[in-house]
């Protein structure tokens, strides 16, 4: 079989062979893609993992000088990159209206099972989510229990299946049915997903219980250091995730009161929790109704993204575009650990930005720019919950159905040499095959999330394009090392214990920069087939993101 691919001129024709069940294909992209490739540079990929991760900078924290010392140094590296700038009002930043959220200490709870009310002590059994529009709100209701909360046809699951829950409070576990693969499974369990199949099924509020019989009795408060949101201009939330307008109540109780409640129906816990497990939805009525209420907080913080755009050379396609993200924020400063308060995110996410940098020198030196436009988007608020690319993926500074692919570089972690990757997300579209053409073209292999606990897809900035129906992926590393070993997962397993989301994570760590020049070929050369492909990149049919 052949399928072809007719790039910006004759020298740069693009022809994909397909070659035995499951080979991967070699593109012929031509000299002069191959010599811009060969410009990204190791050295200067460690000078601005270097000067980003530098203490001076205090960890890049949204709305703090450190972050805007880190978008000047970026900005002026695009500039000299001849990108142009992308951003509102013809510059080089959107605006992010962060919202800090604050779980008040004031809250109340009560109980009621076959007619007799007991109060709950707010803050050990029960936790409203705080709400960054209501400094009060306070809701009751009937309860039922709808397993995981989760209606996905698709997959031949539904845990409202004949569970009438309209006007009532409906209590579910975070999970899903082992036999979801891992990235459907992490989309289905999504806050935001979850509180929205309630809505659309008729309940008005969503209790999240502990279903873990052996987590400790006393609950973990989901908003003691505060959640963000994204306002619009008039104040109205955008983008969150964990707060959803179409409920009027978000809570959390612990495993004692999802017994209590069980125990209440009728019904055993390690019996139900079992049979959803295995795909059996097990959904019941509550005789039971609860009245809570809560205070919040509120602390706005000023942010941007950063959006920069190499246009393409062809007439009609330069106004569609391919994005390139990477999320320049990271933690700022908090709890010292071992002497070290600085949380300077080399790796998290300096070394992604670093590599977004390459990608606009290899257009810089590529003469017959692609066809479609590329953007260059480096993003505010990852960390507080893909905020800045959940704005801009659907609030973005050119039109929205003109985005064609997203590929996100998020912590490559190049701590060894780059043999194989997993291209998180590929397999729900035609992206896979771009992959799969583009790593043979680098001489290295695709495989399998090698950690699909680990809910990697929906950690990061690249989902957010997705939720807005823009075939995305993120490339992370293989399992390849070159003894053969094939254990490249286990030595990052250790790497991430001693530095993700530490102050160790600075220059002083393990790094392999030629591997951070790989990652930056890749991603380029994914884009740039993307970008001269005539075709828009598809949905596998049938997909669960198919109808995003």
């Amino acid at each position: 079989m052949k399928m072809k691919f007719v790039l910006a001129g004759a020298a740069c024709a693009l022809l994909l062979i397909g070659n035995s069940a499951g080979a991967q294909t070699k593109p012929n992209v031509g000299k002069a893609v191959d010599a811009a490739m060969q410009t990204a540079n190791a050295d200067e990929i460690k000078a601005s993992i270097t000067y980003l991760a530098d203490d001076k900078l205090l960890g890049r924290k949204p709305g703090e000088p450190g972050f805007q010392m880190a978008a000047d140094y970026v900005i002026d590296q695009l500039k000299g990159y001849g990108v142009k700038p992308a951003g509102e009002n013809g510059g080089w930043t959107q605006q992010v209206r962060l919202r800090r959220t604050f779980a008040g200490k004031q809250g109340w709870a009560t109980l009621t099972i076959n007619g007799k009310t007991d109060s709950l002590k707010y803050g050990a059994d029960i936790f409203i989510y705080p709400d960054p529009v209501h400094k009060e709100v306070s809701g009751s209701g009937q309860l039922a229990f709808a397993g995981y909360g989760i209606t996905e046809k698709q997959l031949g699951y539904d845990d409202y299946a004949g569970l009438d829950v309209k006007g009532k409070i409906v209590v579910i576990t975070r999970g899903a049915p082992k036999s979801f693969p891992s990235s459907d499974a992490s989309h289905a369990m999504d806050l935001i997903n979850l509180q929205r199949n309630a809505a659309a099924h008729g309940a008005k509020g969503v209790i999240i219980a502990v279903g873990d019989s052996t987590a400790r009795p006393i609950l973990a408060n989901p908003g003691r250091r505060g959640l963000y949101s994204v306002l619009d201009e008039k104040g109205v939330p955008v983008v969150s995730r964990n707060y959803f307008g179409g409920v009027s109540m978000l809570g959390a109780v612990g495993y004692k009161t999802l017994k209590l409640l069980a125990t209440a129906a009728g019904k055993n816990p390690a019996e139900f929790l079992t049979s959803i497990k295995a795909g059996k939805p097990m959904s019941f009525n509550i005789p039971a109704s609860i009245s809570a209420g809560a205070s919040f907080d509120y602390q706005d913080v000023a942010g941007f993204n950063i959006v920069g755009k190499i246009e393409g050379s062809d007439p009609k396609l330069k106004n569609e575009y391919v994005v390139h993200s990477a999320h320049l924020d990271h933690l700022g400063v908090g709890t010292p650990i071992q002497g070290d308060s600085i949380y300077n995110g080399a790796h998290d996410n300096a070394s992604g930005v670093a590599s977004l940098l390459q990608i606009a020198k290899i257009y810089h030196n590529l003469k017959e720019k692609p066809k479609r436009s590329i953007l260059i988007v480096m993003v505010t608020g990852e960390e507080l919950g893909d905020l800045g690319s959940g704005y801009f993926a659907s609030h973005p500074t050119v039109p929205v159905k003109a985005m064609v692919a997203d590929v996100n570089t998020d912590m490559p972690t190049i701590i060894a040499p780059l043999l194989s990757v997993t291209a998180l997300g590929a397999e729900h579209s035609s992206l896979s095959k771009v992959v799969d053409a583009a790593a043979a073209y680098m001489g290295m292999t695709v495989e399998p999330d090698p950690e699909p606990e680990q809910n990697r897809f929906v950690r990061s900035d690249q989902y957010s394009f997705v939720l807005h129906g823009i075939p995305a992926l993120h490339i992370k590393y293989g399992a390849r090392t070159p003894d053969g070993k094939n254990n490249l997962n286990e030595f990052v397993q250790k790497w991430r214990a001693k530095y993700y989301h530490k102050p160790q994570d600075d220059i002083n760590g393990i790094f392999d920069f030629d591997a951070g020049k790989k990652y930056a070929e890749l991603n380029f050369l994914i884009g740039y087939l993307v970008a001269n492909d005539p075709q828009r990149p598809t949905w596998n049919k049938g997909d669960i993101f198919e109808k995003n």
